[in-house]
């Protein structure tokens, strides 16, 4: 069994963050979200792993090497432009081979237990078998119309007048048998091999294609929103997932409530930290509070700071401010308190910023 992980997505729903990240980069609870991938699929224990990469792949490579600290071995393959699913199984082929896979979209975050979800396949064979879920708003997803049995009997790409409420939910089991299904369909409207036509095609071939329902958490995590839920039920698997502090962390008038997960260097002086929540390594928090479902980077600084539900990348500084909530904040991003003209705000805003500023 390998596992084929897309990862060649621009993320233009999280400019300006994507500006100069790839968006399976962006950190959910301490680790991009790429690695949260990866670990589900070393936790059912495939190993073989190919990663289509388009033209973040040196960033991407940079991030994640052979895979061999994350105890698996990655292939990289290249995709020229981002021609569909279909497609990435297309240039996939060699290193597919005759195994079966599971494809799994690299910018999706499950609390599914991937082992658990491919045993009906490894049981029964399907030509297919894709992971679905109920959603209120079935119109914005790839569709999965299902009979009492599992057996999948249509599927559709984001249906105007959807027949179901099952989503595919970006979680794909494979036979070889795709491999006909995805030289045979043509290009659709989107100019795209689309991988529900692929799906149909094996459909209308007569061949099985069955459904597991997760009934868990799923996120698409390419937008804001998206992040800051997965990055909620991420930081709730901490409870049991703490280490030991290391010496000097926290002075004498700093405390520590509930699951915290502190990197090394780590420095905490009069500040007080509710968890869950991450602390990258190397950070400085003096004179602040950093509440629930907060994940900082790596080396950031926060002096007289107030922050909660929230993510920040490596080397965010914060002086002065308080109330700050829902929010992602970039690398190397400096919020300060203007120390004159009370509730005047100076703002140096990048290009697709959002912004939401008290009256």
């Amino acid at each position: 069994m390998k596992a084929l992980v897309l990862s060649g997505g621009m993320g233009t729903r999280l400019r300006p963050l994507t500006h100069s990240m790839p968006k399976q980069l962006v950190p959910i609870a301490g680790k991009p979200v790429l690695v949260h991938c990866l670990d589900r699929i070393r936790e059912a224990g495939i190993t073989d792993i190919g990663i289509v990469v388009g033209e973040r792949a040196k960033e991407i490579e940079a991030a994640l090497g052979d895979g061999s600290e994350l105890g698996v071995r990655i292939t990289y393959i290249q995709q020229e432009a981002p021609f569909g699913l279909a497609h990435c199984v297309l240039i996939a082929r060699e290193f597919l081979a005759e195994d079966d896979f599971v494809m799994y979209l690299g910018d999706n975050v499950l609390d599914a237990d991937l082992g658990a979800l491919m045993e009906p396949f490894l049981a029964h064979r399907p030509a297919a078998q894709l992971v679905v879920t109920k959603v209120s708003n079935p119109s914005e997803s790839g569709v999965a119309e299902v009979d009492a049995e599992g057996v999948v009997l249509r599927v559709e790409e984001k249906p105007k007048e959807p027949r179901s409420d099952l989503a595919m939910v970006g979680v794909y089991f494979f036979t070889p048998e795709v491999h006909r299904a995805v030289r045979e369909i043509p290009l659709s409207w989107r100019n795209e091999w689309e991988i529900t036509d692929a799906i149909q095609w094996l459909i209308d071939d007569r061949q099985q294609v069955r459904a597991s329902v997760h009934g868990g958490f799923w996120k698409d995590t390419g937008r804001v929103e998206g992040i800051l839920d997965s990055n909620r039920v991420m930081l709730d698997e901490l409870a049991g997932n703490q280490r030991e502090l290391d010496p000097g962390v926290l002075d004498g008038e700093s405390t520590l409530s509930g699951p915290v997960l502190i990197g090394p260097g780590v420095r905490l002086i009069r500040s007080h930290v509710v968890g869950p929540a991450v602390i990258g390594a190397g950070t400085v928090v003096e004179d602040s509070r950093i509440g629930p479902y907060t994940a900082l980077g790596e080396r950031c600084v926060l002096r007289q700071a107030g922050i909660e539900d929230s993510i920040t990348l490596d080397e965010v500084e914060v002086y002065g401010i308080t109330g700050i909530r829902e929010s992602l904040i970039g690398r190397s991003a400096q919020i300060t308190q203007r120390p004159s003209d009370p509730g005047v705000n100076r703002l140096v805003v990048g290009d697709h910023t959002r912004m939401e500023v008290g009256a």
